[in-house]
């Protein structure tokens, strides 16, 4: 069963389950008659006992065994011989106990809500719930208990690598830029253009006053469209192309079937826009983007909240608090400016310093970015409407809606894309040599 289950966790991303059983092969029966653990290896001020390592080797194996029996029977390998194994695993357990000390020693700590948050994810993917998940565990003969303690060693770890590596990454605007085209390259072959275009042509073996005259001509024709006139009648009027008399309609293409001297432009394209002037090899074009399917923007619904905050004092206790907010919220309706009081008066000095400015927050997003008292504030304001005073765990606020929008997410979306792509990659290399240097600093003694 416990093979089965570390297979399952794994297949979810959450890490190995590691049973808390006693293992005699690796213990020594003390004059008590009482089994006696045995160290595994000193690592600086901590240890590693005999008995994880067992029980690591243990599941090592288990999953190795059980991964091998998917594959045919010409493809399974088989494991290391059982020293080798055993050396691999104290080193691995070695790396973590140096990486929980040095979280340890810079404060990071996994409260108990956030680890069973944690566990209420791995219950999730296991098919259980939170409250079921001890029960669970126990029918598949793991030790809860163990188990919770192993899933907050390994969040620390996580948590320890993300300060040190994962926001340390520095990801330059060039490979950014790179990203970013790569990825507009991609969306617009997936994407569908219905695109028309006015060509004014001259022959290959043009003179330059022929060239300048074409140029001229074309420019012209972009003036009356910037001026309003209709690109169907103007192309059926003008147009040297051979879809001038259909309003030179190109009709549907997929972005990968477009001319490529205008693929730049129609993805950057609004529905309705036409281009500059373009130059190609047999004469100058003018192309529009009459619709385009297949690459929707992502909207949401942002607002952009500003409070001010006023909290208890040695001089100030809850209720006087209350009434100074009061007072303050007196002032704003007489006419005082909320962005000037805010600034003089707000103890919140992050907003402070912008009028009390919160910038824009995204609504689904309310109650992840704010206590419960806040988020529900917000979204009981309408825009421009001033909340009455009300109490979170950071004191006194009142609170106002300045503006709403409907946001195009989509630029947002790439970019961050982009970085996070950009960052995997780079964390490979980046957290070996993180962990090749702990390691080389730590004070290390191997018993075995």
């Amino acid at each position: 069963m416990m093979q089965k289950l570390a297979i399952r966790i794994i297949g979810v991303g959450f890490g190995l389950a590691v049973a808390g059983g006693a293992h005699a092969q690796t213990r020594e029966l003390g004059s008590s008659g009482e089994l006696l653990d045995g160290v595994a290896a000193l690592v600086d001020t901590g240890i590693v006992l005999k008995s994880e390592l067992s029980n690591r080797v243990r599941v090592v194996a288990d999953n190795f065994a059980a991964q091998q029996a998917t594959l045919p029977p010409g493809e399974r390998g088989q494991l290391p011989p059982l020293s080798i194994l055993e050396e691999q695993v104290l080193d691995q357990l070695i790396l973590e106990e140096i990486q929980i000390q040095r979280a340890q020693a810079i404060g990071i700590e996994v409260g108990d809500d956030i680890l069973n948050a944690e566990l209420a994810r791995i219950a999730e993917g296991l098919g259980t719930t939170l409250e079921e998940f001890p029960s669970w565990l126990n029918a598949q003969d793991i030790n809860y208990a163990s188990f919770r303690e192993d899933q907050r060693r390994d969040y620390m770890m996580r948590v320890l690598e993300n300060n040190e590596v994962m926001q340390k990454i520095y990801i330059n605007p060039r490979e950014l830029e790179m990203c970013l085209n790569m990825t507009a390259m991609s969306e617009t072959d997936e994407s569908d253009y219905n695109v028309s275009h006015i060509l004014i042509g001259f022959a290959p073996n043009a003179s330059p006053e022929e060239v300048a005259d074409a140029e001229s001509r074309i420019r012209d024709i972009g003036r009356q469209l910037d001026e309003g006139a209709d690109f169907t009648q103007l192309a059926v009027a003008y147009s040297e192309s051979q879809t001038a008399l259909e309003g030179g309609q190109l009709g549907w293409r997929k972005g990968s079937e477009l001319p490529t001297m205008f693929v730049s432009d129609v993805s950057a394209m609004e529905v309705g826009e036409h281009s500059t002037p373009i130059r190609g090899g047999g004469g100058f074009h003018i192309v529009r983007l009459n619709e385009m399917r297949g690459s929707e923007p992502m909207l949401v619904d942002q607002i952009r909240p500003r409070h001010i905050l006023m909290s208890e004092t040695e001089l100030l206790d809850e209720d006087a608090t209350r009434q100074r907010i009061l007072g303050i919220r007196e002032q704003i309706v007489n006419g005082d400016d909320f962005a000037a009081v805010a600034s003089a008066v707000s103890v919140d000095l992050g907003s402070a310093v912008e009028g009390g400015d919160l910038g824009w927050i995204t609504v689904e997003s309310l109650d992840d970015s704010f206590v419960p008292e806040f988020a529900a504030t917000l979204k009981a304001l309408e825009v421009g409407e001033l909340s009455e005073p009300f109490l979170t765990e950071y004191g006194w606020h009142i609170a106002e809606v300045v503006d709403s929008r409907s946001y195009d997410i989509s630029d947002d979306m790439r970019d961050a894309n982009c970085r996070n792509q950009i960052g995997r990659a780079k964390s490979v290399e980046e957290s070996e040599l993180w962990r090749q240097r702990m390691r080389a600093q730590a004070y290390v003694v191997k018993k075995l």
